[in-house]
């Protein structure tokens, strides 16, 4: 499936223990998991794909939306523009580079391009 600009693509979760999580999700509704170091599992199988980051922190509203977009220039500039607040501002990890924002109702989302 090939990711289109603006659409939903991916979402995250938080875990304490990614092993404990793994085997819930697999047992539970036949997901699969694929590890990218001792902080983060991805999943598929899911019908969206997403992941699950290590947190030591009380997990609350554990659920991080990642939408797609190839120009992160260009979409950072129209969410300031338009209110948004950025949160966390543009970084690389293992596939691409992203950042996180705040929309105008406070919820944290994040747009991810592998470009």
């Amino acid at each position: 499936m090939s990711n289109k600009d603006n659409h939903i693509s991916y979402v995250e979760f938080k875990a304490k223990d990614l092993e404990r999580i793994k085997v819930f999700y697999s047992k539970s509704f036949g997901w699969s998991f694929t590890d990218y170091g001792p902080t983060y599992v991805a999943f598929s199988d899911s019908g969206i794909e997403g992941g699950f980051e290590k947190c030591d922190d009380e997990i609350n509203n554990g659920a991080l939306v990642v939408l797609y977009h190839k120009n992160l220039d260009l979409i950072k500039n129209r969410i300031i523009k338009f209110q948004g607040k950025i949160s966390i501002d543009i970084f690389t990890f293992p596939g691409g580079r992203r950042f996180h924002f705040i929309d105008p109702a406070g919820n944290e989302l994040a747009v991810w391009s592998d470009q």
